[in-house]
């Protein structure tokens, strides 16, 4: 598992704050169903290809998540 901290970011989501917001990255170095890594500000990470998280920006932009957006 790579270091976070040797990750370039390619989006943070919210960056209103200083709380160390969720971010987006891709991991050239790893394994291809693991190149996707999403950090959330209480330390976790998501691995996932870019297969699945081209998945879950189809659904994002069809209106799937929307409910979820609200919760």
């Amino acid at each position: 598992m790579t270091d976070i901290n040797s990750l370039e970011p390619v989006a943070t989501f919210c960056g209103k704050c200083d709380c160390g917001c969720p971010q987006l990255f891709v991991d050239e170095s790893a394994p291809a169903e693991r190149r996707i890594v999403i950090t959330d500000d209480f330390g976790q990470r998501v691995e996932m290809s870019a297969d699945q998280f081209g998945s879950l920006i189809e659904d994002a932009k069809a209106g799937k998540l929307d409910a979820a957006a609200l919760a």
